[in-house]
């Protein structure tokens, strides 16, 4: 499957009370796709085969296997028979450290013991952020605008979208996929490669929030996050540890703050005081 093929079409029959008939449906393309870094395979992840460079790159970040995009020198994306592998090549230290981290992960899986440090390890400490104020109009506008940020969705109802919202609630970056996680690593990859200060805005999803989104998101020094849906308690734990501004089920009209840091509660309060 090529890259940058993210739609296919199948014939289907409708079925319906009143009879059937023959329809061609459009499919969103989901592939196998390799994160090999310095020549060592590390993850496969089921995506969309589109904007991989930034998946890449947002992937390694949000995940702790670079700390700064500068550490990636080079990034080839390459088809294959089976999928798409992505090569990158990275420093010297960021690759001792996966190789650390992937040594340690083989003794715990492989030992069959006790699993007390495998849990412990499961949820990696939150990075701390400094939350925006964000208006409740600014975050309607950004759902507004989504659907039409989806292209993909429009055709397929089968893929997420995360995008990258102003304060005023423009878009004004969006990325989406067949994974919720992916589309979020897409945007934010997509955020630095273009040098863009992520706080001076915010990031909506349109899957839940999970504790993931939330790492990803407090990894990358977004201070808020939105979510279509709705957050786990481990997302609103972890999003009150860390200082993000945590929405959810933001819909049409409505939305939920699961999180509001003490700072942008009292600007909020200060605003509507003046």
């Amino acid at each position: 499957m090529s890259a940058g093929r993210t739609r296919s079409h199948q014939k289907v029959n409708i079925r319906r009370a009143d009879g059937c008939e023959l329809a061609e449906d459009c499919i969103a393309v989901e592939v196998p796709v390799a994160l090999v870094y310095n020549g060592i395979s590390h993850a496969v992840m089921m995506a969309t085969p589109a904007d991989l460079e930034d998946f890449a790159l947002g992937f390694s970040l949000t995940e702790g296997i670079l700390r700064s995009p500068d550490e990636l020198y080079d990034l080839e994306v390459r088809e294959e028979a089976a999928g798409i592998a992505v090569q990158l090549e990275i420093s010297a230290q960021r690759l001792a450290e996966l190789k650390q981290r992937r040594r340690n992960l083989a003794g715990r899986t492989g030992c069959g013991l006790c699993g007390t440090e495998s849990l412990s390890q499961a949820i990696r400490p939150v990075a701390a952020v400094q939350a925006p104020h964000i208006g409740d109009d600014a975050i309607q506008r950004a759902l507004a605008e989504l659907q039409r940020h989806q292209p993909l969705q429009q055709d397929t109802g089968a893929t997420h979208g995360a995008a990258w919202c102003g304060f005023d609630g423009r878009i004004r970056l969006a990325r989406e996929d067949v994974g919720r996680h992916n589309a979020l690593d897409k945007l934010i990859g997509a955020l630095v490669r273009d040098g863009v200060d992520l706080s001076r805005g915010f990031a909506l999803v349109s899957s839940r929030a999970s504790y993931e989104m939330v790492q990803k998101s407090c990894s990358a020094g977004i201070g808020c996050l939105v979510a279509v849906s709705a957050p786990t308690s481990l997302a609103i734990e972890q999003a009150r540890e860390a200082g993000l501004l945590l929405v959810g089920f933001a819909r049409s009209g409505r939305h939920l703050i699961y999180n509001q840091p003490a700072s942008t509660a009292k600007a909020k309060k200060a605003r509507a005081a003046g």
